[in-house]
């Protein structure tokens, strides 16, 4: 079988599977059927061995790791599809999730985050964002890794005891802005952000898995806490993008994508991101399908998503509309103007009155030329079309096929430790340097001034201990770090 049936209208309605890299989206008022139309789509890949990542935003998707009821009413709808074999069925899932409480922790580190995300996680402005940068180039350049937040506070810290000497080699660097982001690291910390950073760091491979019987494994990220902190659940999605554009290999265009990923509550990804980064967001999107991935964005408008994104979302399930205001109708003219017309549907009339469970629906065909748009059926998923218990999800957990690698925090030798040598040297060569020369004040003013401002005293003190944390970092990042468009780091070993 090389499609996924999606419903039916005038007749099947499938996706084909080679343009399931072709990115997506599904639309809809809330209530509509948006979340089942996601998991049929989800447990289709993964029934035709494609991993699937998918958001868990209320906790229904995790129905997906169930056998669902076989109703008469969804028999009888699989029977009016043409779906011959319909049967209950769960599906092969490991649960993440980024606090370590409902799945196994998502953990990356700051190095591998970089300046450019980490500024929308914390909501910085362009000013502060610009320090940050500066910050991660004086990491790189002494070889201090940043592994999570206590390393990134202790650079911080660095960088205001020597702000007037880094001012002069890399730019100026305001008391005021390195104060702000600072304040933004406390509020990180307090949102989950200390749990998030750090390793053992995600390793692409456990999230591109399939099981014995050759079907994709689903990851379920569960989100409902993680989507209260809309910056960090959005830097979070990018750096996964970033991650999987940076360091899965060019092929083009198979026979099936490598993995699809579902992004639920799409919008939050593009809230008040700079214009800059928009535009590398537009260019990962544009790339990554030749990296065979298909990204599949779920929100309640199109035009939550960027246009310059939108367009290049060839395939679409576009639930109901409902048109209680002059807004709401001008948000039901602009998604009917994103479909191939179709001479038997009024667009305009049709999505604001489709039932739960119908969708306007056009695919890529042939060619890669969307299908004209059809009123349709929606095919009912084989799970369970609720959520977990507990003690179901506690035993998913359980069998999970990466055991518990991630499950057990590592804290090796970083920024923060090494920094802390530094400190230590010092404070014991200030303290022999006191004793040797308490009789002569002048020379002892001397050699704190000289301590105090950073010259050759401190500037050796650094080089020594920051060619060490170089070696520690070893061949996995390399002699000099390279970033890509997101700014995460590029060709990483183990990814």
């Amino acid at each position: 079988m090389n499609n996924l049936v999606i419903g039916k209208g005038d007749t099947q309605v499938e996706l084909l599977l080679r343009y399931g890299n072709r990115h997506g989206l599904i639309a809809g008022a809330t209530g509509t059927g948006k979340t089942v139309s996601l998991m049929m789509l989800a447990e289709n890949f993964s029934r035709l061995g494609v991993p699937v990542f998918v958001t868990d935003i209320k906790g229904d998707i995790s129905g997906l790791a169930a056998a669902g009821t076989a109703s008469e009413k969804l028999l009888a709808r699989a029977d009016k599809i043409g779906i011959t074999d319909f049967s209950p069925q769960a599906n092969p899932c490991i649960f993440w999730d980024l606090f370590g409480q409902q799945g196994h922790p998502i953990r990356t580190t700051v190095s591998e985050m970089g300046p450019t995300l980490l500024s929308k996680m914390l909501g910085l402005n362009a000013t502060q964002s610009s320090i940050l940068d500066i910050v991660f180039t004086l990491a790189d350049s002494r070889g201090l890794l940043l592994l999570d937040l206590d390393d990134l506070k202790a650079l911080l810290t660095l960088v205001a005891e020597e702000r007037k000497i880094i001012s002069a080699q890399y730019g100026l660097i305001s008391a005021q802005s390195l104060a702000a982001i600072q304040r933004s690291l406390i509020n990180l910390n307090r949102d989950g952000g200390d749990i998030f950073f750090g390793e053992p760091a995600l390793e692409l491979k456990d999230i591109m898995l399939t099981d014995a019987q050759g079907r994709g494994i689903m990851s379920i990220l569960s989100a409902d806490k993680l989507v209260l902190s809309p910056n960090l659940y959005a830097s979070f999605m990018l750096w996964l993008l970033s991650e999987l554009y940076e360091n899965l290999p060019e092929v083009g265009d198979g026979a099936k994508p490598k993995l699809a990923l579902f992004i639920d509550e799409a919008h939050l990804l593009f809230d008040d991101s700079p214009d800059h980064l928009l535009k590398r967001i537009e260019q990962i999107m544009r790339l990554i399908r030749s990296k065979e991935v298909g990204v599949y964005f779920c929100s309640q408008f199109p035009d939550d998503i960027p246009d310059a994104i939108l367009g290049q979302l060839g395939n679409r399930i576009q639930h109901a509309l409902r048109t209680f205001t002059p807004r709401d109708q001008k948000k039901v003219r602009a998604a009917a103007q994103t479909f191939v017309p179709n001479p038997k549907l009024d667009l305009n009339q049709v999505i604001s009155s489709l039932a739960v469970g119908e969708a306007l629906v056009s695919t890529l065909q042939d060619k890669g030329i969307p299908s004209m748009v059809e009123q349709t059926l929606i095919a009912p998923p084989r799970c369970r079309m609720g959520p977990l218990t507990l003690n179901e999800r506690d035993n998913c957990r359980a069998q999970s096929p990466i055991g518990n690698h991630y499950d057990q925090l590592i804290n090796r030798e970083s920024a923060y430790e090494r920094l802390n040598q530094i400190n230590q040297a010092e404070a014991e060569a200030q303290s022999t340097a006191s004793s040797a020369h308490s009789s002569d004040d002048d020379e002892q003013g001397n050699w704190f001034s000289e301590w105090l401002f950073g010259t050759k005293r401190r500037q050796g003190l650094v080089q020594t201990f920051s060619k060490q944390a170089a070696r520690t970092v070893g061949n996995k990042l390399g002699k000099q770090i390279v970033r890509g468009i997101l700014g995460s780091i590029m060709g990483k070993g183990g990814k």
